[in-house]
């Protein structure tokens, strides 16, 4: 809302101080689709695969958990009639431990990935934030518009020139 409000006003600003509609055509405007962007560029492949790889191991691991926990589960419910009551009881309180575990353990993962998920945007954003403005002043345009855009022509969306700017960046590294 807070973008829509801007161009409104630099429209009226226009309008109001009497620019003729020849200099409004000459106006090169564009719209930069930065969610698109933040999902295609490299250095965004490239986070996740670190990130899917760093979390990895622990990611196993409640898989494991996840099966030993399915695996008591139905034990109990094979071999639960034929159990005495101690043991029913005892792999019921275990089952009921390793539940909790694993929930815990799936909470901290959770909390853990997008921890290190919310790092990397941080830093990719500002490399994107850099990269439109490198290819808005490269290709001549007077204002760019991102984040809030309802709608944006072809014409107006460089989406792909960013993209590929930042594929050209990640090649130089």
């Amino acid at each position: 809302m807070r973008n829509f409000n801007t161009v409104f006003l630099i429209i009226c600003f226009l309008s109001t101080a009497g620019i003729n509609s020849v200099l409004a055509e000459d106006l090169k405007i564009g719209a930069v689709n930065t969610i698109r962007v933040l999902e295609q560029s490299p250095q965004a492949i490239s986070a996740d695969a670190l990130i899917k790889k760093e979390f990895s191991s622990r990611d196993r691991e409640l898989v494991a958990q996840q099966k030993k926990v399915k695996s008591m589960e139905d034990r109990l419910a094979k071999d639960g009639a034929i159990m005495s009551d101690q043991e029913r009881k005892k792999l019921e309180r275990d089952i009921i431990g390793v539940r909790r575990e694993l929930k815990r353990g799936q909470d901290e993962f959770r909390e853990d990935v997008n921890f290190r998920f919310n790092e990397e945007r941080a830093k990719i954003q500002k490399e994107v934030f850099d990269a439109i403005q490198k290819v808005a002043k490269d290709n001549g345009y007077d204002l760019v518009l991102f984040d809030g855009v309802a709608y944006a022509s072809d014409k107006a969306d460089f989406t792909d020139l960013v993209i590929n700017y930042l594929k050209e960046k990640q090649q130089e590294k």
